[in-house]
């Protein structure tokens, strides 16, 4: 006799599925349109949550680190971003290396263990200033991991530099730079990049990128942009291509679904209709995307993008991991974003340990680091 949860899966059009999640299996391309378009969150949560406890068990991870957002100026402009300005702009800045380094020498007295350096596409820097700000990081915090450069910054530096992407990486490895961050994947798509970010790097140059940067033992993030105009579709595609890279180079440390803020974009203007996502929407791409990417071990509720409070909630939708105390993160804040830009270690104790998991702190590369007193 079918037991009431086998019915539940069953009236949900997801019995097949359930099976193979409880077996391991491998999810197809027409599974993970079917878990998107499933209308019963609690069960998708349900499946999400069997492979975040076989992965993680009741582990939440979360990381003491520090934001520097380098300059907002930049050429692509892209329609989904409020960030990105033009040098003219009044809302334009560029920091310094001085001013760098006093960002960095502000929080020496707190225990953070990575530095998360993300900026623009800058028109006028010279390659010379990337460099000389990681020795700076480098200098003020010996020791600390240095995560920067999305892949579409470092093909521009690359070009920049006049060499090829893994000779600009090994300079800047020399450097100090540690691993990578997942932005500018946005949704691979070309359909999508054409209409809303035509100026940057292809989907495939952002994932030859990764796959350089994983031949040379660096780490990297990868992210998706949802919740603007992309099917359900072009997602599933956009996670399963992330997860063919992750079968040819086991690169990826985690995923991180980014929800769209539309605010101050130039795509919410030109579509009127878009709104931010819904915590139905952002639960069910965690869940979707824990079900998907069977090779990542990590799967990020980005309490920036989603909020504390949904962030909470998402460790029980596949999340294991909430990132960190942030400490000034601009490019949400821009773009509406309403949760504060920094976040007490404490309290994302308190918010792991409310949900039922168990808080780990780590470091980047996700090493259990000693507890504190």
């Amino acid at each position: 006799m079918p037991t009431m949860m086998e019915k539940l899966f069953a009236k949900a059009d997801l019995a097949d599925i359930a099976v193979k999640v409880a077996s391991g299996e491998r999810l197809s391309r027409e599974d993970g349109l079917r878990l998107y378009r499933c209308p019963d969150l609690l069960l998708l949560g349900y499946l999400a949550n069997i492979v975040r406890e076989r992965k993680n068990a009741d582990k939440a991870f979360f990381i003491y680190n520090q934001h520097l957002n380098y300059s907002n100026i930049c050429t692509n402009l892209c329609k989904f971003c409020a960030f990105g300005k033009e040098r003219e702009s009044d809302q334009a800045y560029e920091m310094s290396i001085p001013q760098i380094r006093e960002k960095i020498r502000a929080r020496l007295a707190e225990p953070i263990s990575e530095i998360h350096v993300v900026g623009g596409i800058h028109p006028d820097l010279p390659y010379s200033y990337y460099l000389e700000m990681l020795r700076a990081i480098k200098e003020e915090r010996p020791g600390v991991h240095i995560q920067a450069f999305t892949g579409v910054e470092i093909a521009h530096l690359a070009e920049l530099s006049g060499q090829s992407v893994k000779e600009c990486l090994q300079e800047l490895q020399a450097a100090g730079l540690d691993s990578i961050p997942g932005g500018g994947a946005e949704v691979f798509s070309p359909r999508i990049r054409q209409l809303t970010c035509e100026k940057k790097l292809s989907g495939e140059g952002w994932l030859e990128v990764a796959r350089t940067a994983h031949g040379l033992g660096l780490r990297s993030n990868a992210t998706m942009l949802y919740g603007h105009i992309e099917t359900l579709e072009e997602r599933v595609d956009h996670l399963l291509m992330l997860r063919q890279t992750q079968d040819e180079t086991g690169g990826f440390l985690t995923f991180i679904p980014l929800a769209f803020h539309p605010r101050n974009t130039e795509l919410s203007t030109t579509n009127p209709g878009l709104s931010r996502t819904s915590g139905v929407e952002d639960l069910r791409n965690i869940a979707v995307a824990r079900l998907l990417l069977d090779n990542f071990d990590h799967i990020k509720a980005y309490w920036v993008m989603i909020g504390p409070k949904l962030a909470q909630v998402a460790l029980s939708f596949g999340a294991d991991d909430l990132d960190g105390t942030i400490k000034e993160e601009l490019i949400t804040k821009m773009a509406g974003g309403e949760a504060e830009q920094a976040m007490a270690d404490s309290e994302l104790i308190r918010l792991i340990k409310e949900a039922g998991r168990l808080p780990v702190e780590r470091d980047t590369l996700y090493e259990k680091l000693t507890p504190r007193a």
